[in-house]
């Protein structure tokens, strides 16, 4: 009885074990429920994108995601743009699912071979990455020979064919059973299944996750707020030249018009569209904004302070196009990544394009608003009045001091008041500044305007 007694205790105690191991290893982290992070690249490959693979990222990172897939769909783009994508995603220690639901064109197609699994819809198509400009022409081989070299080195990280990576480029380049034809290589998904550039096909994301054999699993799907959206939208290249075009059109405006009005209020609402959503993307610093900040008032202190224009003028201008310019890349002071320098050009080109159809277009309206039978036209004085029909400017109180001496009854800098035999009158130094006080000569008057200089 005693011993039926410890048999039976020895029995429950290897049951309760049993049972405890069981449940342990229920929970361990290869039977939890998989997270996966999904966003979509939908649009064109640039900025904007940039900007939501960059957040996706940060927030599967965050929350812990076991996997990231991309719902892709996009005809390609901005070649530094993916650049910079396809360098997140290599980088990256969450492994980079791709799912392309249609097209992954040109850019596209180097994003897709940098992720670590490719998965294809039935009729979708992948490669035809020959760099070309905005109107399809092929760039010279500078630019090809780029392009090869990082999709082959993506494919190589990748663990894929890096020859057939680089005929998605070249078409001189020759892969035996891939691209007799001798034209770029654009894989359908049987084609891409067959070459080891596609997992397996799926008709959509839950399909995918099956295919993977996952089949616990919860779905995040990337949501872009409006501010999100909206500095998606602000940091687009023509959108960037439109708020360049409104900023110098505004201070344009500003200077041909008397007080601080409608213009100005223009031009800082622009520049403020302008740099807040590249200061919180990362690409504005401070002191970028600060050296537009300074060419601002460098320009506004040869217009109104300085005779002529010179010096503080034209560094103005190069200060405001240099903060403009800056403002759209990223970089560390004057130090930039490797291959960035077409960036840097692309960028210039825009500011540059941007600053000078800005200064036309605000002389054209200028003329077309101001002049004519306009709203706007009955605003300024249109009419002429001849010295010969009896219309004169000229006062003879001032005729008449003409050579005569006084003082100085506030500072020249050029213009100010004068004190000529108790009477005081506008003035303006002939050369320099003239301080308070001090003892001045009426040299001319000409022009409705009293010229002094100062009496040595």
């Amino acid at each position: 009885m005693s011993s039926l007694k410890y048999t039976s205790v020895f029995l429950l105690f290897v049951l309760t074990l049993s049972f405890s191991f069981s449940k342990s290893s229920a929970q361990t982290p290869g039977n939890q429920k998989k997270q996966v992070y999904l966003f979509k690249i939908s649009d064109e490959i640039a900025k904007p994108v940039w900007f939501k693979t960059q957040k996706a990222l940060a927030e599967a990172t965050e929350m812990k995601a076991d996997i990231i897939l991309i719902q892709m769909n996009t005809y390609g783009g901005l070649l530094d743009m993916a650049d910079s994508i396809r360098t997140a995603i290599l980088n990256c220690k969450i492994p980079v699912w791709v799912f392309i639901d249609n097209n992954a064109a040109s850019a596209g197609a180097l994003i897709s071979i940098a992720c670590d699994s490719i998965y294809m819809r039935e009729g979708a198509n992948m490669g035809a990455a020959t760099v070309v400009n905005q109107t399809g022409e092929q760039l010279p081989d500078k630019y090809q020979s780029y392009m090869r070299a990082m999709m082959r080195s993506t494919a190589e990280a990748t663990g894929r064919n890096p020859d057939i990576a680089q005929a998605m480029v070249d078409p001189r380049i020759k892969v035996e059973g891939v691209n007799d034809s001798g034209q770029v290589v654009t894989f359908t998904a049987h084609e891409a299944m067959k070459h080891g550039y596609c997992n397996a096909m799926a008709e959509n994301v839950p399909e995918v996750l099956r295919k993977a054999g996952i089949v616990d699993y919860t779905i995040k799907e990337q949501r872009l707020t409006t501010t999100d959206k909206m500095i998606g939208f602000l940091t687009k290249p023509a959108v960037a030249g439109i708020l360049i075009m409104l900023i110098i059109g505004g201070i344009y405006f500003e200077l041909q018009t008397p007080g601080v009005g409608f213009p100005l209020a223009v031009s800082v609402l622009a520049a403020l569209f302008y740099f807040a959503p590249h200061y919180l993307e990362g690409l504005a610093a401070n002191w970028e904004i600060l050296i537009f900040i300074v060419g601002v008032i460098l320009l506004a202190v040869e217009i109104f302070a300085i005779p002529g224009f010179g010096v503080a003028g034209i560094s103005g201008i190069i200060l405001m196009v240099t903060g403009l310019t800056l403002a759209m890349i990223d970089n560390i002071y004057f130090e930039f990544t490797p291959g960035s320098s077409g960036k840097v050009a692309e960028a210039f080109f825009i500011v540059i394009i941007a600053f000078f159809t800005s200064i036309i277009l605000s002389i054209y309206f200028t003329r077309r608003l101001f002049t004519g039978k306009t709203f706007f036209g009955d605003l300024a004085l249109v009419s002429t009045q001849q010295k010969d029909d009896g219309f004169s400017v000229a006062d003879a109180s001032y005729m008449n001091i003409n050579g005569k001496t006084g003082i100085a009854h506030t500072m020249l800098r050029p213009s100010g008041k004068v004190m000529i035999e108790g009477e005081i009158y506008d003035a303006t130094a002939l050369t320099g500044f003239i301080d308070k006080g001090e003892a001045v000569e009426v040299v001319k008057y000409e022009t409705a305007q009293l010229f002094v200089r100062k009496v040595k």
